[in-house]
This record gives C-alpha cells, sequence and structure tokens, in this order.
C-alpha cells in the first residue's frame, strides 16, 4: 500500500506493524508526534499495546528495561536533552542485553536553546552499547524499524534508530506500507530464552567480581562487533522479500572513485548529487551513506572505499577539542589499511542546511582550490585538522 506520510508518523506506524507490546511515552520536540499517533493507535484499540506516560525520558527507558525484561517487545522515542537523560539507563539496557528499540529525533543539544537537527545527541551516546543507525529517508524509517527489531532480538542488544530532525521527522514523502501478514512473516513473535519471570525467581544484573566482570564485557565486545555481520544478513533478507535493501554502508558511484563524499543521515542525498556535479567537472567523485555507527561497519566500509584517495566526510556535529565524531572513527577505521586522505568538515550543525553546493565546494577545498568567503547565516562549515 502506498502512503503520503512523515517520518514520525512512519515511525509510529513501523511500532504498530511490529506488534511493539509495551510503548513507554515522554514527548519532545521533533518526536513528539509519534508517541502522539502510538497513544491514538492503542486508544483506538489498533495496537494491543501498553501504553505508559511516564515524567520523564529517563523513566520512559527504565519502563522499557523493566517491559523487556520480562519477555515484552518494548519502543519508545526521545530526542536531545531527552537522550542525554536517558543516558544512565542507555547503559542498563545495553549491559542487560535487552532488545529495545528507540527513536532518536536527532536535535541540537542546549545551550543555546535550538529545536533543529545536529547530531551530536545521539553520537555523544554512542559508547553506551547501543546499535545506531541513522535513516537517509521515510521509507528508510519503516524499513529499518523491522531490521532493528529482527536484529536486536537476535543478538539481544538495544537500537537506536536516528531520525534527523524536521529534515526527516517532519518530511512527508510517498512510501511503500507492507500488510501486517508481509511484516510477520519477516518479524516473528519475541520469545526471549531468558525473562524475569514471577514463576521461576532469576537474579539479573547483580554484583560480581573483577574476573566474570571482564569475561562479560568481552563477550559483549565481541558479539557487539558481529552486528555488522547480523544486520547485513538481516537487511539481505529483508531484500529479498520486500525489494529494498537497508545495509549498514550504502555508496553511490564508487566503483572508480577517486574521492568519496561520506555522510551520515538524510544530507545522503545531497551527496549523491554532488558527487554527479563533480563527474561533469572530470572528477572521479562518488559518495556513501553510513548508515551505521555502532558498530562500526569495519568490513563494508573499508572494503567500499578501497579504492578512493580522499574521502571528504561531513560531520554534523562536533567533538569540542578535537573535530568531528564521524572523521574519528573513519581515521580509526581506516589506520594502518589505508593511504586516502581523510578531510574533516563540520556543517549543518543546529539545522543548517546540507546542500549539493556546499558539499562540492567542501570537495573542492579538499582537493586544492579555495574555500567559498561564505558569511554568517550562509551553511558556513568548518574544516578541522588538516
Amino acid at each position: 500500500m502506498k502512503k503520503v506520510i512523515m517520518g514520525t508518523e512512519t515511525a509510529a506506524l513501523a511500532a504498530v506493524l511490529a506488534r511493539v507490546q509495551v510503548v513507554a511515552a515522554y514527548p519532545i520536540t521533533p518526536q513528539t508526534v509519534t508517541v502522539e499517533e502510538l497513544s491514538d493507535y492503542i486508544g483506538k484499540g489498533e495496537l494491543d499495546a501498553e501504553y505508559i506516560t511516564v515524567e520523564s525520558e529517563h523513566s520512559a527507558m527504565a519502563a522499557c528495561v523493566g517491559a523487556s525484561a520480562t519477555g515484552s517487545r518494548a519502543f519508545t522515542a526521545t530526542s536531545s536533552q531527552g537522550l542525554a537523560l536517558m543516558h544512565e539507563m542507555l547503559h542498563h539496557a545495553a549491559g542487560g542485553r535487552l532488545p529495545i528499540v528507540m527513536l532518536n529525533a536527532n536535535r541540537a543539544l542546549s545551550p543555546p536553546w535550538n529545536l533543529y537537527c545536529d547530531h551530536t545527541d545521539s553520537l555523544s551516546q554512542r559508547d553506551t552499547g547501543w546499535i545506531q543507525y541513522y535513516c537517509c529517508d521515510v521509507q528508510d524509517v519503516m524499513d529499518s524499524t523491522f531490521i532493528a527489531y529482527r536484529v536486536a532480538e537476535k543478538v539481544m542488544l538495544p537500537v537506536m534508530i536516528n531520525l534527523d530532525g524536521f529534515y526527516l521527522t517532519h518530511t512527508s514523502e510517498v512510501i511503500d506500507v507492507p500488510s501486517q501478514n508481509e511484516v510477520d512473516r519477516y518479524l516473528p513473535p519475541y520469545d526471549p530464552a531468558n525473562k524475569v519471570d514471577v514463576d521461576n525467581p532469576s537474579t539479573y544484573g547483580c554484583v560480581c567480581g573483577a574476573d566474570l566482570f571482564s569475561s562479560l564485557k568481552y563477550r559483549r565486545q565481541m558479539e557487539t562487533l558481529a552486528v555488522e555481520q547480523a544486520w547485513q544478513e538481516a537487511s539481505d533478507e529483508f531484500a529479498a522479500q520486500f525489494g529494498r535493501s537497508h545495509a549498514p554502508v550504502q555508496g553511490h558511484r564508487l566503483d572508480d572513485a577517486e574521492v568519496v563524499i561520506v555522510t551520515i543521515g538524510t544530507a545522503g542525498g545531497a551527496a549523491q548529487l554532488a558527487a554527479d556535479a563533480l563527474r561533469q567537472e572530470g572528477v572521479a567523485a562518488g559518495s556513501l551513506n553510513l548508515a551505521m555507527v555502532r558498530p562500526f561497519p569495519y568490513q563494508s566500509f573499508r572494503q567500499a572505499v578501497s579504492g578512493a584517495k580522499h574521502l571528504v566526510v561531513l560531520d554534523r556535529d562536533v567533538s569540542f577539542g578535537a573535530e568531528g565524531i564521524v572523521a574519528q572513527e573513519i581515521k580509526s577505521c581506516l589506520y594502518g589499511q589505508s593511504q586516502a586522505q581523510v578531510h574533516g568538515f563540520i556543517a549543518g550543525v543546529g539545522g543548517m542546511d546540507i546542500t549539493e553546493e556546499l558539499l562540492a565546494d567542501m570537495t573542492r577545498e579538499a582537493l586544492g582550490g579555495q574555500k567559498q568567503g561564505l558569511q554568517l547565516g550562509d551553511s558556513i562549515w568548518i574544516k578541522v585538522l588538516p
């Protein structure tokens, strides 16, 4: 079925089709539409789920932790300061090996107060142990939710689905909405091997010594690294059934590309247009959308950019005192593996537009051209660390 729908509405509909059983809800712009829509679905009897209204985002994640631990399929949504407030409970969810799926509407952290797109909120949580996936369009929001539950419940780790605030959350697109039977065929009911059960008492998350603690952390690290392959397999299975792929790394004109523009989120479309425009100038350009940031898809990324001499990396975030977070991740991935030069740029923070022209200008600068003299108020960018 075709439908014109916004990103936040799509997230709610995807949760319905995934048959979530517990929704923990606390509103925050720009994700509020998602929990409002889920309230309507449950109130109308179109989703058989428990809707828990809580007093904060910290409590929302605590509710999901409890629900998931008892064997329920749990879902919540947040953004920006709300995600930051969840920080403690994000560790509980991942450390408890609980397959919660959460929508995060990417929004700048304050101060100063800002409602618009920025990836610092989610990327600052990258070490909590959550799988992180970044959507490029509204169809991606729908499909990645099903893949997220499929993977989460296989590897027993939580997944954060990230949507660019307003660029994606409040943009309407025509998408293909699968039937309930089609989703059920792809995503079976959640049936964990271990769960909290009053009729079979067990203890979870208790105190342990250094030897057991270290072995548990080592096992989780190894199993988290294996998620890249698990997501790829789930994406391949999804593509076989629905005809759409959502791999950890998504490339455009990479076969002979000598310079690759690397983005996450909705900037991927502009990057493709920029690569096409640069081709018209004789530059062997391609683009790569990094859909998965945690675990970092080392194998897929290295293979995708193996022929490149230059990587122009756009960060819609900043790690203050260092550089863009994605640029740092890519340098770590390629260290000792590639001779490609990584050019890190920071742009689009706080909701500034990322355009085809901006990305093309960044690429020209990286290849030795002069930076355009942009003024405050334009889509300014900063090149960090030569």
